[in-house]
């Protein structure tokens, strides 16, 4: 079966981002950062519905507990869709005021994984990632990022993906990573974007292990091999995916959000801020934990 590309909800998002399949409702959620929108596609209806949470979001978990866990500008927030109540629970860097959250993932054991970035201005290298516990406890890992990025995790829990999406850096890095601890080890480069068109965005891992990143501001999508080695490339009808995220009943369905600002003009993408999903890969995903806290 050839692949095929599909713009299933045209929404012109300002920053589409953040996707993460609910394998128990069959539903996709993702975010509109600077919008402050969190949308929930039904695949089954075609319907995207929106919730504004009245300030950028970053990304979203899966709660066991049921809902999701936001990482809002102000910290981490349980959101419940079906009341629209809201909790906080931390807000690591309230002094930070110039830096929100951007991309996340949760880890084997139903951590969530957070990083964030100077959001505006002159870029600086202000971001570091952050882990949330069942508990609610919020522990600094790393900083000196500035634009935290691919958070994934291998199919076994033990290797972690991050990247920085900065022009200047535009590296993803790949670290062991203790399971019963929630210890990364150190970060090693895995694969330098310099050597294909797009700065490394929001990524997933598949179920044979290899690293999916979304090429943002080069119109692809890149299949890497747990060794960094370019297996794939998927030409997008837009300049900047941002985050691939498999779905579907049979986990074969790879949604990928995207950005609708800071086009390039010369080429049309009419659909550009939509989101895609992606058929006739023959791959499959991996489903997504759930936050245990």
């Amino acid at each position: 079966m050839a692949i095929e590309i599909t713009c299933v909800a045209d929404t012109h998002s300002q920053v589409g981002e953040g996707a993460v399949w609910d394998d128990r409702a069959q539903c996709l959620w993702w975010v509109d950062i600077p919008a402050g929108l969190v949308h929930r596609f039904d695949p089954a209806t075609g319907q995207n519905l929106s919730y504004d949470m009245g300030e950028p979001v970053g990304c979203l978990a899966l709660r066991e507990a049921g809902g999701l866990v936001l990482a809002l500008k102000s910290g981490f927030w349980f959101f419940d869709p079906e009341t629209g109540a809201r909790r906080p629970i931390h807000d690591p860097e309230a002094q930070l005021p110039e830096n929100r959250f951007n991309d996340g993932a949760t880890d084997a054991q139903g951590r969530f994984w957070a990083g964030t970035m100077k959001d505006g201005g002159d870029p600086e290298p202000q971001g570091s990632f952050y882990r949330l516990d069942s508990d609610g406890s919020v522990t600094f890992w790393r900083g000196g990022f500035y634009t935290t990025n691919g958070l994934a995790f291998s199919p076994d829990g033990g290797r972690m993906y991050l990247s920085d999406s900065y022009a200047g850096v535009r590296k993803i890095w790949v670290c062991d990573y203790d399971i019963d601890t929630g210890t990364p080890g150190v970060p090693e480069l895995f694969f330098d974007t310099r050597d294909v068109a797009g700065r490394p965005d929001g990524g997933t891992v598949d179920a044979e292990g290899c690293y999916w990143q979304a090429g943002v501001s080069g119109w692809q999508l890149y299949r890497l091999s747990p060794e960094g080695e370019v297996l794939l490339t998927i030409d997008m009808p837009v300049e900047k995916p941002s985050k691939p995220m498999f779905g579907g009943r049979g986990l074969d369905t790879l949604y990928v959000t995207s950005l609708g600002v800071g086009l390039d003009e010369t080429r049309a993408q009419p659909q550009a801020g939509g989101l895609f999903a992606i058929t006739g890969l023959g791959i499959k995903g991996l489903p997504q934990t759930r936050f245990q806290g």
